[in-house]
């Protein structure tokens, strides 16, 4: 392991990542108007995407730089008995989908997470969310390309390394916040 060159390999796909500059101005934007709207932002994802989605929500809840008022945020990756229960009556394909029918409604924003683009249960999720009237901003990486035919704005982070894909995230979740709470 050269971890110099992992160093570069983030660095490089960071720099790459300013081609997406528009459609993340775009979701901050987007984002913002729900939350003055009264609506809120839903978040998913699994795996280390389930622990981004946590992570955004918090910030947007607590706060990321400067104090201001809660804004309403819910990681729908949290709760695992309803997790557990969907996927044991339903399927696991299931887990967001009935969250996002439950929770969500006209005019809230969904945040699907997939590093692939083609997690069953984040597209599906994002299925139901169209359905009901909820915006849909995917967050994936290059290979993206079937959560990027479904969502209203799709951010692409160049690359097809997981973990480069997923330090992209952060920065992107860390941006949008960061927007959202100068503009508050």
């Amino acid at each position: 392991m050269n971890i110099l060159k992992c160093i570069d390999e983030s660095i490089h796909t960071k720099e790459l990542l300013k081609k997406e500059i528009p459609k993340i101005e775009l979701a901050s934007n987007i984002i913002f108007k729900t939350i003055t709207q009264g609506k809120k932002v839903l978040l998913c994802g699994n795996g280390g995407s389930a622990s981004d989605a946590q992570h955004i929500a918090c910030e947007f809840i607590a706060k990321l730089v400067k104090e201001r008022r809660s804004l309403p945020a819910i990681a729908i990756t949290t709760n695992t008995s309803l997790i557990t229960s969907i996927s044991n009556d339903d399927s696991f394909e299931s887990i967001f989908s009935r969250q996002v029918e439950g929770l969500g409604v006209d005019g809230d924003v969904l945040i699907a997470i997939s590093t692939s683009g083609t997690s069953k249960n984040i597209i599906k999720a994002v299925e139901v969310a169209k359905s009901i009237g909820i915006y849909t901003i995917g967050l994936t990486g290059a290979r993206g390309d079937k959560l990027e035919e479904l969502t209203d704005i799709c951010i692409k982070v160049p690359s097809s390394s997981t973990q480069r894909i997923q330090e992209s995230h952060i920065l992107i979740g860390h941006i949008i916040c960061e927007f959202v709470e100068e503009k508050i």
